[in-house]
């Protein structure tokens, strides 16, 4: 399943992602995993949950991005949720891009049966309406 918290900075996004970590930290039988561009939420996310900043590893663009959370998939089996903040960051804003994207995460979704939940830094308005096809807004 995908599930995108959405609105513009300084809307709560990263808070309500927080919360959601460390609630899937306390419901998981699993792994969970919080990926964010750069280390800001060390002090915030339950200490058992997998944090990974992206510009540890120079990941750039969506084709990247989708390699990145493919490969944190494919190396620990016992992941249920992944958590990503900052996704427009870490992609770029093309919100063509952006669609194919999470389209893809939603094969890889159904396929590992893994749960994923993404901040866009975006209304709902402004985003291609496929999008809410394959992802819930929370």
């Amino acid at each position: 399943m995908i599930s995108i918290i959405l609105g513009h900075k300084g809307a709560g996004k990263t808070k309500h992602l927080i919360s959601c970590v460390n609630e899937a930290v306390e419901t998981s039988k699993g792994n969970v995993v919080c990926v964010e561009k750069e280390t800001k939420l060390t002090y915030d996310v339950n200490y058992r949950a997998r944090l990974i900043a992206t510009d540890d590893y120079e990941v750039k663009g969506y084709d990247a991005f989708y390699g990145f959370l493919a490969g944190v998939c494919a190396g620990n089996h016992d992941i249920t949720d992944v958590l990503v903040d900052a996704t427009l960051r870490i992609g770029g804003r093309d919100y063509t891009e952006l669609a194919v994207f999470l389209e893809r995460i939603y094969e890889l979704s159904s396929v590992n049966e893994k749960d994923f939940v993404f901040t866009i830094s975006a209304d709902k308005e402004e985003l291609p309406e496929r999008i809410f096809n394959f992802c819930k807004v929370i």
